[in-house]
């Protein structure tokens, strides 16, 4: 069992153990995994709703009339296509062809911005937004510790969250950010998320986290671990920073070049200079799982490496993320997993598309 007294701890982290949740350490932090079973728990997002503590995630505040050019400049998305009450998922270049992180960015108010960044990286992308900030009248501050954060995922999210708030959730559509009552309490929504779902993520005060935690799940929305956000995330094609994007990965590889626009932005040369010779794919295999680095063949040659791999709870076949040589995007591929090639199927990402409701 691993020893979490030297971890890190969500203000919900009482609750975890209340709820008997498996505990793992995460980037730093010691998190749930799993309360009932990763399966129930992603079929209940699916089918309808769940609950999960991303409190470790972090949050940055970027204010001051150099707001958007500071953000301009340190993102390759268009930052002035975001208006106050919108959401944006960009990127943070490095200047060797990487990437530091990729984040969210919500627009708050003109000349004010909310970031959040991947709970592994939050000293990393502070110190690197730092850095940027010289020249531009922008202030720049960490309220990571500050924030709870809420991700409550699911077909059925506004129905059963509706009846607790005070505004109209139909009127917010995908990518909305507002300031609401939730049960009583202030929060910030985002109609955003990480699992291909509907729904919304809910940023409230960490001293309310643990009563707006029991308040959903006594609505009927269970809790929800990261054995099935993983699961999620990979059937909808979502990247993982580590997995998919890194310092040393060229994002152009992956199905995520659309956050990169014409215009002028910090490692965009790098960036274009980088090696591009592989591409971010999805493989189908037929019964084994592949994990994080299994090879990936064609015939001996090794043409690629998987960065995800699970077996789909909704699709129930084993599904993966890899990077493969662009000359052998056309051939046959196998992944080798325990020292046996298995045959892969190159398939359209995202895996699985919700139908439409």
């Amino acid at each position: 069992m691993t020893d979490q007294s030297a971890l890190q701890k969500t203000p919900l982290y009482p609750a975890h153990l209340e709820a008997n949740a498996r505990m793992v350490e995460f980037g730093g932090w010691a998190m749930p995994v799993q309360y009932e079973g990763v399966i129930k728990e992603h079929q209940a997002v699916r089918e309808r709703a769940a609950v999960f503590d991303v409190s470790h995630m972090g949050e940055f505040r970027v204010k001051g009339p150099g707001a958007l050019d500071f953000l301009q400049y340190a993102t390759p998305n268009d930052v002035s296509k975001l208006k106050p009450g919108r959401a944006q998922y960009n990127m943070l270049p490095n200047d060797r062809g990487g990437l530091v992180d990729d984040i969210y960015i919500y627009c708050l108010a003109p000349h004010e911005y909310l970031v959040v960044v991947n709970a592994s990286n939050i000293g990393k992308d502070f110190a690197h937004l730092e850095q940027l900030r010289a020249g531009f009248d922008v202030t720049l501050s960490d309220e990571s510790g500050a924030w709870a954060l809420l991700a409550v995922q699911g077909p059925q999210t506004e129905a059963l969250l509706q009846p607790h708030t005070d505004l109209d959730l139909s009127h917010h559509k995908k990518n909305a950010v507002f300031f609401a009552q939730l049960f009583g309490m202030p929060v910030m929504m985002a109609r955003t998320g990480y699992t291909g779902e509907d729904g919304f993520e809910v940023f409230v005060e960490a001293a309310l986290a643990e009563r707006l935690w029991k308040a959903l799940l006594s609505a009927g929305i269970p809790p929800a671990g990261l054995g099935a956000r993983d699961t999620l995330r990979l059937e909808a094609g979502f990247p993982l920073y580590g997995h998919e994007f890194s310092d040393d990965l060229n994002p152009l590889q992956s199905h995520y070049g659309w956050v990169f626009k014409d215009k002028p932005h910090f490692g965009r040369e790098a960036l274009q200079a980088a090696p591009n010779t592989r591409e971010l794919v999805g493989l189908r295999l037929e019964k084994a799982i592949a994990r994080e680095g299994a090879p990936v063949l064609s015939g001996e040659r090794v043409v690629g490496v998987v960065t995800s791999g699970t077996s789909s709870p909704t699709l129930k076949y084993p599904i993966a993320l890899a990077y493969v040589d662009r000359d052998a995007l056309h051939l046959g591929l196998s992944v080798e997993i325990r020292g046996k090639p298995h045959s892969a199927e190159r398939v359209s990402v995202p895996f699985y598309r919700p139908p439409t409701r």
